[in-house]
Protein backbone atom coordinates (compact mmCIF):
# COMPACT_ATOMS: atom_id res chain seq x y z
CA UNK A 1 0.00 0.00 0.00
CA UNK A 2 1.67 3.20 -1.15
CA UNK A 3 1.38 6.69 0.31
CA UNK A 4 1.47 8.27 3.74
CA UNK A 5 -1.27 7.77 6.30
CA UNK A 6 -2.29 9.25 9.65
CA UNK A 7 -3.78 6.84 12.22
CA UNK A 8 -6.06 7.83 15.11
CA UNK A 9 -7.43 5.72 17.97
CA UNK A 10 -10.81 6.40 19.56
CA UNK A 11 -13.31 5.14 22.13
CA UNK A 12 -16.86 4.10 21.24
CA UNK A 13 -19.45 6.86 21.35
CA UNK A 14 -22.16 6.76 24.00
CA UNK A 15 -24.56 4.01 22.98
CA UNK A 16 -22.70 3.48 19.69
CA UNK A 17 -20.39 0.87 18.18
CA UNK A 18 -17.68 3.07 16.68
CA UNK A 19 -14.26 3.53 18.23
CA UNK A 20 -11.20 1.49 17.29
CA UNK A 21 -8.63 2.64 14.73
CA UNK A 22 -9.12 5.10 11.88
CA UNK A 23 -6.81 5.72 8.90
CA UNK A 24 -6.57 8.85 6.75
CA UNK A 25 -4.41 9.33 3.67
CA UNK A 26 -2.50 12.62 3.90
CA UNK A 27 -4.33 15.16 1.74
CA UNK A 28 -7.69 13.36 2.09
CA UNK A 29 -10.21 14.48 4.75
CA UNK A 30 -11.94 11.06 4.86
CA UNK A 31 -11.31 8.63 7.74
CA UNK A 32 -11.46 4.84 7.18
CA UNK A 33 -12.24 2.51 10.13
CA UNK A 34 -9.84 -0.45 10.61
CA UNK A 35 -11.72 -3.06 12.65
CA UNK A 36 -10.78 -6.45 11.17
CA UNK A 37 -9.67 -8.65 14.09
CA UNK A 38 -10.64 -6.14 16.82
CA UNK A 39 -13.52 -6.84 19.25
CA UNK A 40 -16.54 -4.58 18.81
CA UNK A 41 -16.30 -1.37 20.82
CA UNK A 42 -12.50 -1.59 21.30
CA UNK A 43 -11.17 1.61 22.91
CA UNK A 44 -7.75 2.35 21.42
CA UNK A 45 -5.31 4.31 23.58
CA UNK A 46 -1.98 3.71 21.82
CA UNK A 47 -0.77 3.46 18.22
CA UNK A 48 2.85 2.87 17.15
CA UNK A 49 4.24 2.49 13.63
CA UNK A 50 7.27 0.17 13.49
CA UNK A 51 10.40 2.30 12.82
CA UNK A 52 11.78 -0.05 10.15
CA UNK A 53 8.56 -1.26 8.50
CA UNK A 54 5.60 1.14 8.22
CA UNK A 55 3.30 -1.78 7.33
CA UNK A 56 3.62 -3.02 10.94
CA UNK A 57 1.48 -1.30 13.58
CA UNK A 58 0.97 -1.91 17.30
CA UNK A 59 -2.04 -0.69 19.28
CA UNK A 60 -2.84 -0.76 22.98
CA UNK A 61 -6.45 -0.90 24.14
CA UNK A 62 -8.81 -1.85 26.94
CA UNK A 63 -8.96 -5.30 25.34
CA UNK A 64 -5.20 -5.85 25.12
CA UNK A 65 -2.29 -5.24 22.76
CA UNK A 66 -2.68 -5.92 19.02
CA UNK A 67 -0.31 -6.05 16.05
CA UNK A 68 -1.01 -5.59 12.33
CA UNK A 69 1.39 -6.48 9.52
CA UNK A 70 -0.60 -4.71 6.78
CA UNK A 71 -1.24 -1.15 8.00
CA UNK A 72 -4.34 -2.10 9.98
CA UNK A 73 -5.92 -4.42 7.40
CA UNK A 74 -6.10 -7.12 10.06
CA UNK A 75 -5.14 -7.27 13.77
CA UNK A 76 -3.75 -10.10 15.93
CA UNK A 77 -3.74 -10.05 19.73
CA UNK A 78 -0.48 -10.18 21.71
CA UNK A 79 -0.20 -11.39 25.30
CA UNK A 80 0.32 -8.78 28.04
CA UNK A 81 -0.07 -9.84 31.70
CA UNK A 82 -1.86 -7.72 34.31
CA UNK A 83 0.33 -6.37 37.10
CA UNK A 84 -2.58 -5.43 39.38
CA UNK A 85 -6.34 -5.88 39.35
CA UNK A 86 -8.25 -2.60 39.26
CA UNK A 87 -11.94 -1.70 39.27
CA UNK A 88 -11.66 -0.94 35.54
CA UNK A 89 -9.89 -2.48 32.56
CA UNK A 90 -6.13 -1.89 32.75
CA UNK A 91 -5.55 0.07 29.58
CA UNK A 92 -2.35 -0.07 27.55
CA UNK A 93 -1.96 3.66 26.92
CA UNK A 94 1.18 3.90 24.76
CA UNK A 95 3.75 1.64 23.08
CA UNK A 96 7.16 2.36 21.57
CA UNK A 97 9.85 0.30 19.85
CA UNK A 98 13.56 0.85 20.52
CA UNK A 99 15.14 2.00 17.22
CA UNK A 100 18.48 0.54 18.32
CA UNK A 101 16.92 -2.84 19.16
CA UNK A 102 13.60 -3.39 17.32
CA UNK A 103 12.69 -6.44 19.40
CA UNK A 104 12.60 -4.22 22.51
CA UNK A 105 9.09 -2.83 23.00
CA UNK A 106 7.99 -0.68 25.94
CA UNK A 107 4.41 -0.28 27.21
CA UNK A 108 2.90 2.09 29.74
CA UNK A 109 -0.39 1.28 31.41
CA UNK A 110 -3.03 3.39 33.10
CA UNK A 111 -2.58 3.08 36.87
CA UNK A 112 -0.40 0.01 36.33
CA UNK A 113 3.09 1.38 35.68
CA UNK A 114 5.41 0.39 32.82
CA UNK A 115 6.50 -2.86 31.21
CA UNK A 116 8.99 -3.98 28.58
CA UNK A 117 9.38 -6.84 26.11
CA UNK A 118 12.79 -7.93 24.83
CA UNK A 119 11.35 -10.37 22.24
CA UNK A 120 8.92 -8.45 20.04
CA UNK A 121 5.99 -8.60 22.45
CA UNK A 122 5.90 -12.32 23.19
CA UNK A 123 6.71 -11.92 26.92
CA UNK A 124 6.83 -8.87 29.25
CA UNK A 125 8.75 -7.69 32.34
CA UNK A 126 7.75 -5.13 34.99
CA UNK A 127 9.60 -1.75 35.12
CA UNK A 128 7.56 -0.12 37.87
CA UNK A 129 9.38 -0.60 41.20
CA UNK A 130 11.51 2.54 41.01
CA UNK A 131 8.52 4.72 40.02
CA UNK A 132 6.85 3.80 43.31
CA UNK A 133 9.96 5.02 45.16
CA UNK A 134 9.13 8.62 44.17
CA UNK A 135 6.02 8.47 46.35
CA UNK A 136 8.18 8.72 49.44
CA UNK A 137 7.96 12.48 48.67
CA UNK A 138 4.49 14.09 49.07
CA UNK A 139 4.64 15.98 45.74
CA UNK A 140 4.56 12.70 43.80
CA UNK A 141 1.50 11.31 45.60
CA UNK A 142 -1.86 11.34 43.84
CA UNK A 143 -5.07 9.39 44.35
CA UNK A 144 -8.20 9.68 42.19
CA UNK A 145 -9.73 6.26 41.61
CA UNK A 146 -7.96 3.90 44.00
CA UNK A 147 -7.10 3.52 47.69
CA UNK A 148 -3.38 4.25 47.30
CA UNK A 149 -1.44 7.46 46.74
CA UNK A 150 1.08 5.74 44.47
CA UNK A 151 -1.65 5.79 41.81
CA UNK A 152 -0.36 8.94 40.10
CA UNK A 153 3.12 7.54 39.47
CA UNK A 154 1.59 4.37 38.05
CA UNK A 155 -0.76 6.34 35.78
CA UNK A 156 1.36 5.97 32.64
CA UNK A 157 0.33 7.68 29.40
CA UNK A 158 3.29 7.52 26.97
CA UNK A 159 6.75 6.08 26.41
CA UNK A 160 9.45 7.02 23.91
CA UNK A 161 12.94 5.72 23.12
CA UNK A 162 15.70 7.80 21.49
CA UNK A 163 18.57 6.49 19.37
CA UNK A 164 20.61 9.46 20.65
CA UNK A 165 20.54 8.05 24.18
CA UNK A 166 21.17 4.29 24.12
CA UNK A 167 19.27 2.38 26.76
CA UNK A 168 17.18 5.43 27.67
CA UNK A 169 13.38 5.47 27.97
CA UNK A 170 11.22 8.58 28.40
CA UNK A 171 7.88 8.38 30.25
CA UNK A 172 4.90 10.76 30.42
CA UNK A 173 2.49 10.19 33.28
CA UNK A 174 0.05 12.05 35.51
CA UNK A 175 2.89 13.52 37.58
CA UNK A 176 5.03 14.84 34.68
CA UNK A 177 7.86 13.59 32.46
CA UNK A 178 10.41 11.02 33.65
CA UNK A 179 13.56 9.43 32.22
CA UNK A 180 15.29 6.08 32.65
CA UNK A 181 18.90 5.65 31.53
CA UNK A 182 18.89 1.87 32.01
CA UNK A 183 15.93 0.44 30.08
CA UNK A 184 13.38 1.12 32.80
CA UNK A 185 15.25 -0.19 35.82
CA UNK A 186 15.46 3.23 37.57
CA UNK A 187 13.88 6.64 36.81
CA UNK A 188 14.61 10.37 37.13
CA UNK A 189 12.21 13.35 37.14
CA UNK A 190 12.81 15.60 34.09
CA UNK A 191 11.17 18.53 35.97
CA UNK A 192 9.07 19.83 33.06
CA UNK A 193 7.61 22.53 35.36
CA UNK A 194 10.81 24.54 34.74
CA UNK A 195 9.58 25.18 31.18
CA UNK A 196 5.79 24.75 31.13
CA UNK A 197 2.88 25.81 33.36
CA UNK A 198 1.19 22.58 32.21
CA UNK A 199 2.76 19.46 33.73
CA UNK A 200 0.24 16.66 33.19
CA UNK A 201 2.08 14.44 30.69
CA UNK A 202 -0.07 12.80 27.99
CA UNK A 203 2.36 11.89 25.19
CA UNK A 204 6.07 12.02 24.37
CA UNK A 205 7.67 11.18 21.01
CA UNK A 206 11.16 11.21 19.49
CA UNK A 207 11.58 12.75 16.03
CA UNK A 208 12.46 10.09 13.42
CA UNK A 209 14.72 12.69 11.73
CA UNK A 210 16.83 13.79 14.68
CA UNK A 211 16.91 11.64 17.83
CA UNK A 212 17.82 14.70 19.91
CA UNK A 213 14.43 16.26 19.04
CA UNK A 214 11.38 15.20 21.04
CA UNK A 215 7.77 16.38 21.36
CA UNK A 216 5.50 16.18 24.41
CA UNK A 217 1.78 16.80 24.98
CA UNK A 218 1.08 18.66 28.22
CA UNK A 219 -2.23 19.67 29.84
CA UNK A 220 -3.61 20.65 33.26
CA UNK A 221 -5.49 17.37 33.83
CA UNK A 222 -7.10 14.35 32.18
CA UNK A 223 -10.24 16.34 31.40
CA UNK A 224 -9.50 19.98 30.74
CA UNK A 225 -10.06 22.78 28.24
CA UNK A 226 -6.39 23.39 27.51
CA UNK A 227 -3.36 21.60 26.15
CA UNK A 228 -0.20 22.21 24.15
CA UNK A 229 2.70 20.56 22.34
CA UNK A 230 6.25 21.23 23.55
CA UNK A 231 9.52 20.49 21.74
CA UNK A 232 13.06 19.80 22.93
CA UNK A 233 16.15 19.87 20.70
CA UNK A 234 18.54 18.43 23.31
CA UNK A 235 17.01 15.10 24.42
CA UNK A 236 14.84 16.67 27.10
CA UNK A 237 17.29 19.03 28.75
CA UNK A 238 15.25 22.13 27.73
CA UNK A 239 11.75 22.57 26.26
CA UNK A 240 9.83 25.25 24.29
CA UNK A 241 6.19 25.49 23.25
CA UNK A 242 5.77 24.36 19.63
CA UNK A 243 2.07 24.74 18.74
CA UNK A 244 1.63 28.52 18.71
CA UNK A 245 -1.80 29.47 17.33
CA UNK A 246 -3.49 26.16 18.22
CA UNK A 247 -6.51 26.32 20.53
CA UNK A 248 -7.21 22.93 22.03
CA UNK A 249 -10.77 22.63 23.34
CA UNK A 250 -9.75 19.69 25.50
CA UNK A 251 -6.66 17.90 26.85
CA UNK A 252 -3.96 17.43 24.19
CA UNK A 253 -3.66 13.65 23.97
CA UNK A 254 -1.16 12.64 21.28
CA UNK A 255 1.53 13.89 18.89
CA UNK A 256 3.14 12.31 15.80
CA UNK A 257 5.93 13.34 13.41
CA UNK A 258 5.90 12.45 9.70
CA UNK A 259 8.57 9.76 9.13
CA UNK A 260 9.87 11.40 5.92
CA UNK A 261 9.24 15.12 6.50
CA UNK A 262 10.37 16.78 9.76
CA UNK A 263 8.20 19.82 9.04
CA UNK A 264 4.99 17.77 9.35
CA UNK A 265 3.77 17.25 12.92
CA UNK A 266 0.27 16.19 14.01
CA UNK A 267 -1.53 16.43 17.34
CA UNK A 268 -4.93 15.30 18.59
CA UNK A 269 -7.12 16.58 21.43
CA UNK A 270 -9.45 14.50 23.57
CA UNK A 271 -12.59 15.66 21.70
CA UNK A 272 -11.31 14.71 18.24
CA UNK A 273 -9.54 17.84 17.02
CA UNK A 274 -6.63 16.77 14.79
CA UNK A 275 -4.03 19.51 14.36
CA UNK A 276 -1.32 19.47 11.73
CA UNK A 277 1.58 21.64 10.60
CA UNK A 278 3.49 21.19 7.34
CA UNK A 279 5.95 24.03 7.84
CA UNK A 280 7.68 23.16 11.09
CA UNK A 281 5.10 24.73 13.39
CA UNK A 282 4.77 28.16 11.74
CA UNK A 283 1.15 27.50 10.72
CA UNK A 284 -1.44 24.87 11.65
CA UNK A 285 -4.64 23.41 10.17
CA UNK A 286 -7.42 21.56 11.98
CA UNK A 287 -9.73 18.68 11.00
CA UNK A 288 -12.09 16.65 13.17
CA UNK A 289 -12.91 12.98 13.53
CA UNK A 290 -16.49 11.87 12.70
CA UNK A 291 -19.16 13.37 14.94
CA UNK A 292 -19.83 11.28 18.03
CA UNK A 293 -16.27 10.00 18.45
CA UNK A 294 -14.91 11.46 21.67
CA UNK A 295 -12.24 10.47 24.16
CA UNK A 296 -9.56 10.22 21.46
CA UNK A 297 -6.25 8.97 22.82
CA UNK A 298 -3.73 8.45 20.02
CA UNK A 299 -2.41 9.67 16.67
CA UNK A 300 0.26 8.23 14.36
CA UNK A 301 1.60 9.03 10.89
CA UNK A 302 3.25 6.65 8.44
Amino acid sequence: MAGTHVYAGAAASMGGTLGGVFRQAVGDDRWEPLTNGLPEGTEVHAITVHPENSDVLYIGSTKGTYRSSNRGGRWEKLSLPDRVIMAFACRVMRLDVDPNSPNDIYATLEANGTMRSRNGGETWEDCTADLIRFCEEPKYRSRIGSQTEIEGMLDGHALAVSAAAPGTVFLANRMGLFRSNNRGETWQDMEISRFSPLTYGRDIRVSPHDPKVMYACLSPAARSTDGSIYRTDDIGQTWKRFDHGVKAEATMMGVAVHPHDPNQVYGVSRFGQVFGTQDGGRSWHETRLPAGDRDVYAVACG
